[in-house]
């Protein structure tokens, strides 16, 4: 049969007996790959779990793949070292950014500065990475012109490169929550004291209960890394800005909720604020003095 192939297509017998291997293997793998994939899927119910399965079995049938090429087309592992000596310093010089790419590659795939499903921050992109090739990583973009951190819709495509070459900001690496600080301005008239106490109430209403949860995983955590914690519960701070007293609730929340919980909260304080007749919330207001008043006058009109 190859002697055939070899004659019908003027090829020399070796050359055709390497196409028809080459192929057989091909063929062979593929259809080996389709029914591994195949058991997977019907395996595995979790999409996580099913995604990092079958991208392990598309890494080990590439390097089957090009092992089998390998053996094939080369006469012994000196041809084959030799060849790819000689191809690597073409290839350094022409392909320098698609090597970087590769070497990112198997820095995430080693050193795991995120994975699949993990909100992070690199240069300008922000978003949750949904996927992580050879040259390049894919997360669905949040933020950029949309409030709270929410997904704007497209996906945007990540050299691998830039994961060894500039900060990465991770979300979810240590513990799965973030500090987020909602900040409420009032008139210095108000009760300050008061509304501290509604704000550190609302806090805890909505958000201590992320504290028990973050607090296993900063143990966890400390394992690995250096994680100082802190206070972990709701806590009001106080400030004095130029219009009034700042009082700004401060809460951990996972990242994917921070716009609902952030609403929730402000729904609450201002039903609170509205039954509470000695709290007015502030905004930049113009206060008139005159020459027989030893203490301004109440606030006319909006600046």
């Amino acid at each position: 049969m190859i002697i055939e192939i070899a004659e019908l297509l003027n090829l020399s017998v070796p050359l055709a007996e390497r196409l028809v291997y080459t192929a057989e293997g091909v063929i062979i793998l593929f259809f080996v790959k389709m029914l591994t994939n195949w058991l997977v899927g019907r395996k595995i119910s979790d999409d996580k779990r099913r995604y990092h399965a079958r991208k392990t079995i598309t890494y080990c049938y590439t390097v089957v793949l090009v092992v089998m090429l390998g053996s094939i087309w080369f006469k012994g592992m000196a041809s084959l070292g030799t060849f790819l000596g000689l191809a690597s310093a073409g290839l350094a010089v022409a392909l320098h950014d698609t090597i970087a790419n590769m070497a990112g590659f198997i820095f995430i795939e080693a050193r795991k500065p995120f994975r699949v499903g993990d909100r992070i921050e690199i240069g300008e992109v922000q978003g949750d990475v949904i996927d992580v090739r050879l040259f390049q990583f894919s997360v669905v973009e949040v933020g950029n012109w949309v409030d709270a951190d929410q997904s704007t819709g497209r996906i945007v495509h990540v050299p691998n490169s830039l994961a060894m070459r500039i900060p990465c900001a991770n979300s979810h690496i240590g513990f799965e929550y973030i500090w987020n600080e909602v900040p409420v301005l009032i008139t210095f008239e108000s009760d300050w004291k008061k509304a501290k106490q509604l704000l550190l109430t609302i806090g805890r209403e909505n958000a201590e209960s992320l504290s028990l949860g973050a607090q296993e995983q900063i143990r966890r955590a400390a394992r690995k890394y250096l994680i100082v914690a802190g206070k972990l519960t709701p806590t009001v701070y106080t400030s004095v800005k130029d219009s009034g007293v700042l009082l700004t609730i401060r809460y951990l929340v996972d990242p994917r909720q921070r716009r609902g919980t952030q609403q929730k909260i402000w729904e609450d304080i201002l039903e609170a604020f509205a039954a509470e007749p000695n709290i007015d919330l502030a905004y930049p207001t113009t206060r008139l003095y005159h020459l027989n008043q030893s203490k301004p006058s109440v606030p006319e009109s909006p600046r």
